[in-house]
């Protein structure tokens, strides 16, 4: 078959590439491992795919079961149970994870994260080499060798970027005949977190090779899935031997006797524990306890130990328990002996004074990989810009000082402490065997005096959410110290059937606080039907249960709606917010399963704040937030980062989006700022710091003009860490002033004057198109509550926008009538009544 080439005229070709050139290039954030096909990747990326972490994060036995091979700090280590030492196997140019060990102890597979994907690694133990088995580019991860090593089982999203299982034969440090062995099925049932996909994963072989053993959602609405056996052939009919809501991280293991099984679980408990239950399922007990989590059991061959990993300190580490009695040692690496030259950095952060100072640290070495101390947490950004980096940045928090091992050459330091100081960066040579002395002063913004009256603070924080880490109060205030963060809400929610820190809620500041850090345990009511609402300071007991709208559960039903939680919460003197609202503007004419609450509850009066800067897409969010501005209703900005804080994966850090509240002089005290908070002498932002007055008034102000138009004074600043495009003055909706900025785009102080002649809002904004590292957020934004302006004889009036919340509202109904879920018909009746009255506010509103 012959083809025929096309040509182009190199005149055209020249042409184009000049043009492109001059078009300038957007820093497009992209997720991690983004060929993954399954929703809500900030849950699976953190409790089921490998991170990064200082301590150990998985293990697997050798074949004599005296020593142990083991992830690190994205390498794979050996260290033999009766010592303190332990020896590198591999430092390549990704990072390592989740090893096996084949029975005849040549073999260590793994899987190895570089260049956007993870592939299956093998690592030789005779010739102390490594090679590559998969090549596809897609996710492989959790390898396991047959019983006889001539087979391997893993998980991998070649198949249409959905997690199944594949098996492959193994010969010579070679895969061959790769297959897949778990089928795809589309579920009909109502699934929120997860895939509408089945998925299988966590492949265990039973002890003679014949089967296969894994967790799947086949059939099953919540969690991971239950315990499924096959035999180890494509296509064969798999059979649930177990069913428990488990959330990603069970990976059961057989024993070497073949009849029983380990796993992790949380069952009827905050936190996972090692499990066992018979081989062919049946009723199971916890073997270990504890307030932390213990995961990742393997069942060494001798049949008398069993490795686990557990963040019983706060980080990950590795601990051996005797299968009887039950005694557990922890496996220390005090002396590691590397595979290259490696140095130290002493690194020490200071203020203007020259004191140690808390803050955030990236530190790269010279192999491009990211480095921190041995004790340290370490957190990886949730996305990143592939023409900025080969990897997500990593970063780890300091109290000022510390110390970190890092491979001989060039070390990339990167340094900054909240908003109200630049972001440092320095480079510095590190010879083998050596340390080096690195101080990095923070230089703070030249802020107006004006500023030291806003106080920040993160209203959505998750201080635990069955993450790698097991986070305190005394770490969360830890992190928020280096993000010069004041305040604090860590909002206390259900993870399916768990409430992680539910034993922290009173209705006090946590006593960890100090006197310049400020923690307080609120709550996030989780319905996903009608939309998250915060709830901040609940004076007398945390509201339960704390969801409705749980298919094929005893909170199926739609009944109470966020109108009726507002109520509960705002009888306990607590400010009720909307967190995360939109990704996207919502279309009622198009979206038929648009069931957010947000205007309906604001037409109520219900509604204390909203989330404007958050886990969401901001100016989306700020687009709706304009309608309802326009309405004439009064809503204050917030900002809250939705942070895990014990993700090594995440969304974040705390303060990632914060809240400014203009307070009075004083000691720090909650209640001025919650007041504020709730007067909306606020702003939201993810980086830049604003200043706004109109005609005089201050944010959160009304600003009463005469009939007419008139002439209004505006005058503004802005202070930023990274550049940003727009200083803009919006009112109505509309752009009513482009300020200018200054050279280098972080800094402005400006004044305008522009016409108003009818009554409305308007607010500072500023933000880019693109993102700006270190802002580790889709792109830098910032936004001012509103100055509401009263022109005399005129009346706040949007009929189109009014229009749009009435189809809202309507297409609400719809899906409440046809629901088949309520508990009675009067639970029905009240939504429809509640519905119905907020759709006649808006009715009156488009007048």
């Amino acid at each position: 078959m012959s083809r025929h080439i096309l040509r182009p005229d190199p005149r055209l070709v020249c042409f184009l590439l000049a043009l492109f050139t001059a078009l300038p290039v957007l820093a497009q954030r992209d997720p991690v491992l983004k060929q993954i096909n399954h929703p809500h990747s900030y849950y699976y990326r953190e409790m089921y795919l490998p991170q990064v972490t200082t301590g150990p994060s998985a293990a697997a036995w050798m074949p004599d079961s005296r020593s142990l091979v083991f992830s690190m700090a994205g390498s794979l280590w050996q260290q033999n149970l009766d010592t303190t030492e332990a020896q590198q196997l591999t430092a390549g140019a990704g990072y390592d994870y989740q090893p096996d060990c084949s029975p005849d102890g040549r073999w260590v597979i793994y899987a190895s994260y570089l260049k956007d994907a993870v592939e299956l690694w093998v690592y030789d133990r005779q010739t102390k080499s490594t090679r590559q088995l998969t090549f596809g580019g897609a996710v492989n991860v959790e390898p396991r060798f047959s019983p006889d090593g001539q087979k391997v089982a893993f998980v991998s999203t070649l198949f249409k970027g959905r997690f199944h299982i594949f098996t492959a034969k193994f010969s010579n440090g070679e895969l061959k005949n790769v297959e897949r062995l778990t089928g795809e099925n589309r579920s009909s049932l109502p699934r929120y977190y997860y895939s509408a996909y089945d998925h299988e994963i966590s492949p265990a072989w039973s002890r003679d090779g014949s089967e296969i053993l894994f967790v799947s959602n086949r059939g099953h609405i919540h969690g991971t899935g239950g315990f499924w056996r096959m035999k180890a052939e494509p296509g064969a009919e798999a059979r649930e031997i177990h069913y428990e809501e488990t959330t990603w991280r069970a990976r059961p293991e057989f024993a070497p006797d073949g009849k029983r099984i380990v796993y992790a679980s949380y069952q009827g408990r905050q936190w996972h524990q090692l499990w066992v239950m018979p081989a062919q399922g049946g009723d199971v007990f916890p073997i270990s306890y504890g307030e932390f989590d213990n995961t990742d059991p393997r069942w060494s061959p001798d049949g008398k130990h069993i490795a686990f990993i557990s963040n019983r300190g706060g980080n990950t580490s590795l601990w051996v328990q005797e299968v009887l009695g039950g005694k557990q040692t922890e496996l220390v690496a005090k002396q590691r002996h590397y595979l290259k030259p490696m140095g130290r950095i002493t690194l020490k952060v200071v203020d203007g004074a020259g004191h140690p100072t808390a803050a955030r640290v990236f530190l790269t070495g010279e192999d491009g990989r990211a480095y921190a101390p041995d004790n340290a947490w370490m957190h990886a950004d949730d996305s990143f810009v592939r023409s900025e980096r080969a990897f997500e940045p990593h970063y780890f928090h300091t109290a000022g000082v510390a110390e970190i091992t890092v491979p001989a050459g060039q070390v990339t330091l990167e340094v900054m402490k909240g908003f109200k100081y630049g972001f440092e960066k320095k480079t510095v040579q590190v010879a083998a065997d050596q340390s080096v002395s690195v101080t990095v002063p923070l230089r703070p913004l030249n802020l107006p005096r004006e500023a030291a009256h806003w106080v920040s603070g993160d209203v959505h924080v998750h201080m635990n959410y069955t993450g790698a880490y097991r986070a305190t109060p005394a770490t969360l205030i830890a992190q928020a110290e280096a993000e010069d963060l004041p305040v604090i809400e860590a909002l206390i929610v259900n993870k399916e059937q768990r409430v992680p820190d539910i034993s922290y809620f009173t209705t006090k500041p946590n006593p960890a606080s100090t006197a310049n850090t400020l923690l307080l345990f609120g709550q996030e009511y989780h319905t996903s039907y009608w939309g998250h609402l915060g709830l901040l300071n609940l004076t007398d007991h945390f509201l339960l249960p704390g969801y409705v709208g749980y298919p094929n559960t005893a909170a199926a039903s739609l009944f109470p709606t966020n109108a009726a939680v507002a109520d509960m919460a705002h009888e306990q003197k607590a400010l009720v917010g909307y967190v995360h609202p939109y990704e996207s503007v919502p279309d009622p004419a198009k979206d038929s399963s648009l069931n957010h609450e947000l205007p309906v509850d604001l037409a109520l009066g219900k509604v204390d704040y909203i989330e404007v800067v958050g886990f969401a897409d901001h100016k989306s969010t700020a687009e709706v937030w304009y309608k309802l501005l326009n309405l004439g209703f009064h809503l204050p900005t917030a900002g809250g980062t939705d942070a895990m804080t014990n993700y090594a994966s995440l969304r974040g850090p705390v303060g990632l989006n914060r809240v400014y509240v203009n307070v009075p002089p004083g000691p720090l005290s909650i209640q001025p700022w919650l007041s504020g908070l709730k007067a909306g002498r606020t702003f939201a932002s993810n980086g830049p710091l604003l200043g706004f007055t109109l005609g005089g008034s201050q944010i959160g102000d009304e600003l009463s003009l005469p009939p007419g138009e008139n002439k209004v004074k505006v005058s503004a600043w802005l202070r930023s860490m990274v550049p940003v495009e727009h200083l803009q003055v919006v009112c109505n909706g509309q752009v009513v002033s482009e300020l200018k900025l200054d050279p280098g785009r972080q800094s402005a102080d400006g004044e305008d004057t522009i016409s108003l002649s009818r009554s409305g809002w308007c607010v500072l904004r500023a933000y880019s198109d693109q993102s700006e590292y270190p802002i580790l957020d889709l792109y830098p934004y910032a936004t001012t509550s509103p100055i509401y302006v009263k022109v005399a004889g005129s009346r706040v009036s949007s009929p189109e926008d009014a229009a749009y919340f009435i189809a809202w509202i309507d297409r609400m109904t719809e899906a409440a009538k046809s629901n088949a879920a309520w508990n009675s018909e009067a639970e029905k009746d009240n939504v429809l009544k509640l519905l119905e009255y907020a759709r006649g506010v808006y009715v009156q509103r488009e007048k």
